[in-house]
C-alpha cells in the first residue's frame, strides 16, 4: 500500500467534514471581498472628497487630475484604478453626495460591487445605488 491508497481509505465523517470546510471557506472568500469592496468605495470616496477640497480650497484647475493619476499609477503600478478618469468619477462621487456618513450607511448595505475590469460600470452602479437608497431615506 502506497501514500496515495492511505489517503484514498474513506475515514468516517471525513465527507461531511471536507464539505462543510468548502462551505466555510467559501463564505469567507465572499466576506472578504465584500469588506474589501466596501473598503475600496469608502477609499474611492475619500479620495474624491479630497481632491474636491483641495481644488476649492488652493484653486486647482482640472489638470491636477491628471497629475495626480500620473502619480498615484507610478506609486502603485500594479492597481488600475488611478487613471484621470476614475479619479473624476471618485470626484463626481463626492460632490453629488458630500454626506460621509450617508455613503458608509449605504456601502454597508451594498451586497456586493466587484472593482476588477470595468469599474466605469461599476461606479455607474454605485451612483445608481447611491440615488436610490437616498430617495429611500
Amino acid at each position: 500500500m502506497n501514500a496515495m491508497d492511505e489517503i484514498a481509505v474513506p475515514f468516517h465523517g471525513y465527507d461531511q467534514f471536507l464539505q462543510d470546510l468548502r462551505a466555510r471557506i467559501r463564505t469567507a472568500q465572499v466576506r472578504a471581498g465584500l469588506a474589501v469592496n466596501r473598503e475600496l468605495v469608502l477609499l474611492y470616496w475619500s479620495i474624491g472628497r479630497d481632491i474636491l477640497a483641495r481644488q476649492q480650497e488652493y484653486g486647482w484647475g482640472a489638470r491636477v487630475i491628471d497629475r495626480l493619476a500620473a502619480d498615484l499609477q507610478q506609486a502603485f503600478p500594479e492597481t488600475k484604478g488611478f487613471s484621470p478618469r476614475n479619479l473624476k468619477y471618485m470626484r463626481a462621487l463626492a460632490e453629488a453626495y458630500p454626506n460621509e456618513s450617508f455613503v458608509q450607511q449605504v456601502v454597508a448595505q451594498i451586497p456586493s460591487c466587484r472593482f476588477g475590469a470595468g469599474r466605469e460600470a461599476a461606479f455607474g452602479r454605485l451612483l445608481l445605488f447611491l440615488e436610490y437608497s437616498q430617495s429611500g431615506l
